[in-house]
């Protein structure tokens, strides 16, 4: 998820205008919602200051904000943080102590497709496991991801430019 979009989400769920955000962060406010719609939407990325200002605002750490980093813990985390949010994937704690991850399907359509990706994955590592495939079979399968899955209907997608074009059709509609 871009930094833009993250910026969306948290903005919402405070409640907040792009107005009100962006006069909270010091622009001014004839121009405060077009400014932070200009972030929002990717057309502009924010330098550090203002991420900063924009992660006080919305009381999250500008890592929250960022692309995350999945090279350092704590990009790896806000990355987790992010799947919680989009996917319902949330930590537990199994009765013997080990803690694990797993899908929140009352979270809606995006849990259940999460946790049919996850059961595919975990297809393949049982076979590794069992030595019905080998560790070569089992990384070129998850290196060709979606190539090899067999468990999957993948649709043919878009061209890049297509689907840029949708999403700034609908992002338009909603500004």
């Amino acid at each position: 998820m871009a930094i833009g979009e993250r910026i969306h989400f948290f903005r919402i769920l405070r409640g907040m205008t792009q107005k009100y955000l962006g006069t909270i962060v010091g622009f001014p406010e004839r121009s405060a919602d077009v400014r932070l719609a200009q972030y929002e939407t990717g057309t502009r990325k924010p330098k550090a200051e203002l991420t900063a200002a924009l992660a006080q605002a919305l009381d999250v750490s500008p890592h929250a904000l960022d692309v995350p980093d999945i090279d350092s813990y704590i990009g790896l985390m806000h990355t987790l943080f992010t799947l919680e949010d989009l996917y319902g994937l949330t930590v537990s704690e199994s009765e013997d102590g080990e803690i694990y991850l797993k899908v929140d399907t009352s979270k809606g359509k995006d849990a259940h497709e999460l946790r049919k990706l996850l059961y595919a994955w975990k297809e393949q590592a049982d076979k590794l496991s069992s030595e019905e495939i080998s560790k070569d079979k089992y990384d070129e399968w998850r290196y060709h991801y979606p190539e090899f899955d067999t468990t999957q209907t993948w649709a043919k997608v878009p061209s890049q430019a297509l689907s840029d074009a949708l999403i700034n059709s609908l992002k338009e509609e909603h500004l």
